[in-house]
């Protein structure tokens, strides 16, 4: 190889830090720190960033911990982030026909046991704001705060912006109800949309018995209808709430500068 190149390959490294040309890391897919754990019969796939105070990300239905790839530069920072692929999507695997928030809300409070951690901070995107929700109903002391964006608490009409888009969720269940699924990934892909066409059924007394800090966000033409994002934070003890302006369903990735400073300093209180 000529001498040149090889000067040149040896200065890359250094180039890259110089100049700011670092690669992103491929969450989701880095192998260098991705771990498998035993959680309550499933495994559950893992990995974790930086150092300081606990905070799990908590992705939404179908997606995996790749979601958070706009935020978790940031917060590595200053926290240990741990994200993790909830069960039946991304890579964890899990052999159970059915699927409820309850079990993932679980999951991860028993995931914090086997890394031993005592409490932890919880940002949770879609459905997994809805999983933040019911860890600091079902497990109020392993919650430090958390944040929610775009989650809701009932699964009918009334939750949604568009009932058009409920509506058409009515009629895929109808179609398909009886069918029989052959496939594993059909199987799966079915499991998750009953999911969120059954579930989650939040009382709003279960709200109110929320003692942690809780940041209640959504875009201001998100999926989830504007009242009922209102409605969760109203009947959460203090609950904080922000409303995105010019945001979708994606707060966290549309507007990631703004939202994770925003988070940030509530964690911190500020």
């Amino acid at each position: 190889m000529h001498l040149k190149k090889l000067i040149l390959m040896a200065l890359i490294p250094q180039l890259i830090a110089a100049f700011g040309f670092a690669q992103k890391i491929p969450y989701g897919k880095n192998a260098a720190v991705g771990k498998y754990y035993d959680v309550r019969g499933i495994k559950l796939y893992v990995e974790e960033y930086g150092s300081g105070q606990p905070l799990l990300m908590i992705h939404g239905n179908g997606g995996d911990m790749s979601a958070f790839s706009e935020n978790v530069p940031y917060f590595a920072k200053k926290y240990r982030v741990i994200l993790v692929d909830s069960r039946s999507q991304g890579k964890s695997k899990d052999p159970n026909p059915y699927i409820t928030f309850e079990q993932m809300a679980d999951d991860f409070t028993a995931l914090m046991d086997v890394l031993h951690i005592p409490k932890a901070y919880v940002l949770g995107w879609s459905d997994g704001g809805i999983n933040a929700i019911l860890m600091a109903i079902r497990h109020p002391d392993r919650v430090i705060a958390f944040a929610s964006t775009g989650a809701n608490i009932t699964p009918d009409a009334t939750s949604f912006s568009d009932p058009k888009g409920w509506g058409q969720s009515v009629k895929y269940y109808e179609r398909n109800k009886n069918k029989v699924w052959r496939t594993a990934a059909e199987k799966n892909a079915w499991k998750m949309f009953l999911l969120d066409f059954k579930q989650p059924n939040i009382q709003l007394t279960e709200l109110k018995k929320i003692k942690c800090p809780a940041y209640i966000i959504a875009g201001d033409h998100d999926v989830i209808a504007d009242k009922h994002t209102r409605l969760i934070q109203a009947n959460i003890p203090g609950a904080k709430l922000w409303i995105i302006k010019g945001s979708g369903h994606g707060t966290l990735i549309e507007h990631a500068a703004e939202f994770n400073k925003s988070v940030d300093a509530f964690f911190s209180g500020k």
